[in-house]
């Protein structure tokens, strides 16, 4: 125990610091993830599958938080969070991927850095085992935003990347939900009024993954990963690799990331509406996100959530659909695990 002349010393020896040191030494930082929304029933998940979700998402935070305890920035600390998530079956990215019409995988991410506004996404890859390493690659060594297909593991290969085959992110329960959901878009095609299935007619479950941060420094990013929609065909391309619709970031004001029905969040600019109502309308996170999700997506007929994050590491995590998967750590606290509104 230190004795008064001790506390003393001590306490001068704070004040000489810079300032900067100081704030530095107590600067707020944070991390959430999502791991996808949607028709997330209690009743079709066992207690073991349950476990293992919550597991994953709390090795995925926690491996971003790791990052900011380090003094790290915010880019890594979302970066190394997402890459967790790719690697793990249970998600609809990187391994878990789901299949395309035509029995394929097509993989879409983006990253936003807050600090300078600059972004990179890919869109239609197949051989990239992290998209989010190469959306990344493309925002830092390019001076392009968004690279697609052919030409983006093409750019790869003068990265340093190693092109992976198609088939490893192949599971054989996302098969099964390709011919589930072939076998409805088939019947549905003899009816010409059910023609062109919603996502929820096809039970998807919007399982993109995303992770903002705030880092000590004060940097807001964002970043999604996805493998897009079941059974989705002639190239489509949904929200998560384009700026403003399924990523956003910009310091002092927020970052964000979707997961949902692509069309409507494209459509309804929803990243970069929640940011513009924080910094124009000067709402809170809280109040942006919740107007968006909750209240004109809802109304749009759209479906989804987004995880959202201020400057001041103040974190908000709307969905409409029946349940979305996220966690998040702030400093010095415990991670904390969701998948419905209640814990």
């Amino acid at each position: 125990m230190k004795t008064k002349p001790q506390r003393l010393w001590a306490a001068l020896a704070l004040l000489a610091l810079p300032a900067s040191s100081v704030m530095a030494s107590e600067a707020p930082y944070a991390i959430a993830i999502h791991g996808g929304a949607g028709t997330i029933s209690k009743a079709n998940l066992s207690d073991a599958q349950l476990k293992e979700y919550r597991a994953k998402l709390t090795e995925a935070v926690n491996a971003g938080y790791r990052v900011l305890s380090q003094d790290g920035s915010s880019l890594d600390a979302v970066q190394a969070a997402i890459n967790v998530l790719e690697d793990s079956p249970l998600f609809n990215a990187g391994r878990g991927a789901v299949y395309t019409y035509d029995g394929k995988h097509e993989l879409d991410a983006s990253i936003m850095d807050g600090r300078t506004m600059n972004a990179g996404a890919v869109a239609g890859v197949s051989h990239i085992e992290h998209p989010v390493d190469l959306a990344r690659a493309v925002m830092e060594k390019s001076e392009h935003v968004m690279l697609s297909g052919a030409g983006a593991e093409e750019f790869a290969l003068t990265q340093g990347f190693t092109l992976v085959p198609a088939n490893t992110f192949d599971t054989e329960p996302r098969y099964q939900q390709l011919l589930k959901a072939k076998a409805k878009i088939a019947a549905a095609e003899k009816v010409p009024q059910q023609a062109g299935l919603s996502p929820q007619a096809l039970d998807y479950k919007f399982g993109t993954v995303g992770a903002v941060a705030l880092d000590s420094q004060g940097n807001l990013a964002a970043a999604t990963s996805t493998g897009g929609m079941t059974a989705k065909r002639f190239g489509r391309i949904g929200d998560s690799p384009i700026i403003g619709a399924g990523t956003y970031a910009q310091n002092g004001v927020c970052a964000v990331s979707a997961t949902g029905w692509g069309e409507y969040f494209i459509r309804y600019h929803v990243t970069g509406d929640i940011c513009a109502q924080v910094k124009y309308l000067h709402k809170s996170i809280l109040e942006a996100a919740d107007d968006v999700i909750n209240q004109q997506l809802v109304q749009a007929g759209g479906s989804g959530g987004v995880i959202a994050m201020d400057q001041h590491g103040n974190i908000a995590t709307p969905f409409n659909t029946e349940g979305m998967y996220r966690a998040s750590r702030k400093r010095g606290e415990a991670p904390l695990v969701m998948i419905w509104r209640e814990q």
